[in-house]
């Protein structure tokens, strides 16, 4: 093909997602070849770039074609789901590509399978880029945030496209070279893991809210939006509040929120955050409550047989009711708005320690401001508040926790009245808030210069010679702590 009508770069997978990449890389003035095994997804996309202004990009047929209309050294996106699909695409494409070509993986994927292909197509040249990308749709067509990890050279072929087209902030554009292997697709799962943890305080919130003040659709949706202008203002607040304007669209009465099954999908980062915070001896249990709760949802006939057997037992349903006869509205709503704020720094807090865990296994050298900064525009759990969370990581890249950091701890000292009045409110009505009090007790544990694990290490060495630290002396101990008891006439449970 003649150089001058050759694409700067190619993007395969034309699923939603896919396509509107595409589109968007097109409108920021990159011509852009696109590939689908399915061929009505190429028509498709290519008509979509007529009518959205005439859009250079081009469709192609087969991975010859494609590869082959973009211009040397190749740079290709591929958007197809997590897994063996990857591997597909990539051995189809690849047998058509030179040494210096580049492969994005765009989807969700495990790190290791990335680090996994790293090495295998780099046997032939080829460089790789596992790169995250958040926002849904909207943020693939109008501007996402974007974690490029793997080869920088790579990054560097590409890095002016990525930057006209991820979410602009006024600090910049929601994209950085997070770092080697597969960091990038890392750090992509730890932001789900803190989203998990975002929309299940967000309904803990809606359902105190509800439940013990009572509050109907339009009150929730005024409340929403009127935090969405504050401290909590980010784009899930935002989009709640949208949630509860809107009447049931298949002709009923009331509002859609309210007639939705309440079952709650998932896709599996969420799980792999849990699972790398437990191999990682990270505590996230903010996040794993909110795992649990999808657990939970899922059991929708258990649940229901439960509330039947338990009533049956004698279990009054409506403890809310009880607590709702004394409750200032007025106060519970801005306790709830000091509760959900205080239990999000703990959740970003832990998202944040698992990622430095893993950094400094890895050597990625994370730069934690960095990654809060890109955070800020496109992605789902985008908030005003990462500016401050960067700002803490510039004044102390070192920070342990962002609840040690100075403004941070005034915050949460100043909002854990309010906390702990929510929290105890919830479980006197009978409303489970399971990502609160994890919250709660995260806080409460962090903070706290001794801890009973004392009793715990007790324990085990008497049953497991595990021995124990003291505090007195250094070195390790064991005690002989039955026989020491029986000696003592104190006696032991058997």
């Amino acid at each position: 093909m003649d150089a001058s009508t050759l694409s700067r770069i190619g993007l395969a997978g034309l699923a939603v997602m896919g396509q509107n990449l595409a589109l968007n890389i097109a409108e920021k003035g990159f011509p852009i070849s696109v590939y689908n095994r399915t061929t009505s997804k190429v028509d498709e996309t290519v008509d979509r770039a007529k009518r959205e202004g005439s859009l250079p990009l081009t469709g192609q047929y087969n991975p010859r074609d494609f590869v082959l209309s973009i211009q040397r050294p190749r740079s290709v996106i591929i958007l197809v789901k997590a897994g063996s699909p990857v591997d597909q695409t990539i051995a189809s494409l690849s047998d058509h590509m030179e040494p210096g070509d580049t492969i994005i993986d765009g989807g969700n994927e495990w790190y290791e399978n990335t680090e996994r292909r790293i090495q295998q197509i780099s046997e032939k040249g080829i460089l790789y880029l596992g790169m995250g990308v958040s926002g849904g749709e909207e943020g693939a067509r109008n501007g996402p945030s974007l974690m490029p990890g793997g080869s920088y050279q790579a990054y560097t072929n590409i890095q002016d496209i990525l930057t006209k087209v991820a979410a602009q902030v006024e600090d910049g554009p929601c994209v950085t070279y997070i770092g080697e292997g597969g960091s990038g697709n890392f750090v992509k799962m730890v932001h789900n893991g803190i989203e998990y943890g975002d929309m299940q305080l967000i309904s803990e919130a809606y359902d105190v809210l509800k439940h013990v003040g009572g509050l109907s659709n339009s009150e929730l949706a005024d409340i929403f939006a009127e935090w969405n202008s504050g401290e909590l203002e980010s784009f899930l607040i935002e989009i709640t509040a949208d949630i509860f304007k809107v009447k049931d669209e298949g002709g009923g009465d009331g509002y859609l929120v309210d007639k939705i099954l309440d079952k709650t999908g998932m896709k599996g980062t969420g799980k792999w955050t849990v699972q790398q915070a437990a191999e990682l001896s990270v505590a996230a249990p903010t996040i794993a409550a909110s795992l649990d709760c999808r657990y939970l949802s899922g059991l929708k006939e258990e649940r229901e047989n439960a509330a039947a057997v338990l009533k049956e037992a004698g279990l009054n349903e409506d403890l809310g009711g009880f607590v709702r006869s004394g409750i200032d509205k007025k106060r519970l709503i801005d306790d709830v708005r000091q509760a959900l704020y205080a239990s999000k720094i703990c959740s970003y807090a832990q998202g944040m320690n698992l990622l430095r865990a893993k950094s400094d296994e890895k050597g990625w050298n994370l730069n934690f401001g960095e990654l809060a900064r890109i955070w800020k525009g496109g992605c789902i759990i985008r908030a005003v508040f990462l500016d401050r969370i960067k700002k803490a990581y510039q004044r102390n890249p070192n920070l342990a926790s962002l609840i040690v950091d100075p403004e941070f701890a005034k915050e949460m000292v100043q909002r854990q009245g309010a906390w702990r009045r929510v929290v105890g409110l919830a479980i006197s009505a009978g409303i489970s808030t399971p990502g609160m009090c994890a919250s709660l007790a995260y806080f409460d544990t962090y903070r706290r210069a001794r801890l009973p694990a004392n009793l715990v290490q007790a324990q085990r060495d008497l049953f497991g010679a595990h021995t124990y630290e003291r505090l007195d002396r250094p070195g390790a101990f064991h005690t002989e702590w039955t026989k020491l008891a029986r000696q003592s006439g104190a006696g032991v449970l058997n």
